[in-house]
């Protein structure tokens, strides 16, 4: 059984529990606030939000804190951080996941862990998509804008996305667009051993997933028994800094901790991380997977560090379709 939570007011808290903002690019925050202020959403900015040193926000014990106390305050509707960053798995000893209540919480990159945590422990659902400062901009584009139609949908509703139209080749951070992103390449999404999929979504940002393999944070097979009912898992991934042999070899290890013993797909996002290593592809580890697995892989689809992506539920049954490099993913909000 999924639990979803409720969109029931505008109250966002932001923390930091990975990275946060340092002092000469608080404007980004600045920005976001008008932004979401125009939108009808009052922001609540934690401290750790404006700090950053050593690669982290705060100590993990007051980021953990901070990120609880937001769980606990019925005055927050959602919990957004501003971005990812490297090290939010030091909090994952520091957070007494059973008294986690139902409360959306937005993001991808690093964040993608709690996400990932936090569903497998509790069954609850959690929202995979874009971050506060990518946010930022006069207007929101197509993809990413749809987070507010998916995190406001109520428990037996459904959402359909499209694939976009472009997506961001490279970042131009000193010219942003009027949604910050430059979408200039013509999407594709690709698929091998079948064009559709339908399962329970769950995955991130496989750079830090796969730091789980083999914990108590990566209980995958005692999640799926619990709370999906026996349901396959439709596994999606995005690749921050992978090189592809480390791609590879983490895609091995999954299978070997049984991460894939009953999946009805893999899903893969854009990733600019992936040059071929002596020849060796990206697209040579999606074959030999597909072929592993005998199930569809679907890759290029909109979701992680080439925007703009999607906003992918963990726990919702999920259909994909792919069709002439178009793209459709349909989430039901099923318990």
């Amino acid at each position: 059984m999924i639990r979803y939570p409720q969109l029931t007011g505008h109250h966002f808290g932001v923390t930091a529990p990975s990275s946060g903002v340092p002092a000469e690019l608080h404007g980004l925050l600045h920005e976001a606030e008008a932004t979401f202020t125009r939108h009808g959403f009052t922001l609540q900015f934690e401290p750790s939000v404006w700090t950053q040193d050593k690669a982290k926000s705060a100590p993990a014990e007051v980021r953990a804190d901070e990120l609880t106390r937001l769980f606990h305050d019925d005055a927050i509707d959602l919990i957004i951080p501003p971005w990812g960053g490297v090290l939010l798995i030091e909090l994952l000893d520091a957070i007494e996941w059973d008294t986690l209540p139902p409360k959306w919480v937005l993001g991808y990159s690093d964040v993608s862990l709690f996400l990932f945590v936090y569903t497998l422990k509790t069954g609850i659902a959690s929202a995979h998509g874009t971050n506060l400062v990518d946010l930022r901009g006069e207007e929101w584009d197509a993809t990413s804008s749809r987070w507010l139609d998916v995190v406001s949908a109520k428990e037996g509703e459904t959402v359909i996305q499209l694939a976009s139209e472009q997506f961001q080749k490279e970042w131009q951070h000193e010219n942003p667009s009027p949604h910050v992103y430059h979408l200039t390449e013509p999407t594709e999404w690709k698929s091998l051993g079948g064009t559709e999929a339908t399962g329970r979504l769950l995955g991130g940002c496989i750079d830090v997933l796969l730091h789980t393999i083999g914990t108590p944070y990566g209980d995958v097979a005692t999640f799926q028994q619990n709370h999906l009912d026996g349901e396959p898992i439709l596994w999606y991934f995005e690749n921050a800094e992978l090189d592809v042999p480390a791609l590879k070899r983490t895609l091995l290890q999954m299978k070997w901790a049984g991460w894939f013993d009953h999946t009805s797909g893999i899903l893969f996002g854009r990733s600019a991380a992936q040059q071929p290593v002596q020849g060796y592809t990206a697209e040579d580890v999606y074959a030999e997977l597909q072929e592993l697995l005998d199930v569809p892989v679907i890759y290029d689809i909109d979701c992680g560090h080439v925007p703009p992506q999607m906003t992918l539920v963990n726990g919702a049954h999920a259909s994909i379709q792919v069709e002439d490099g178009k793209g459709t993913l349909i989430q039901t909000f099923k318990g």
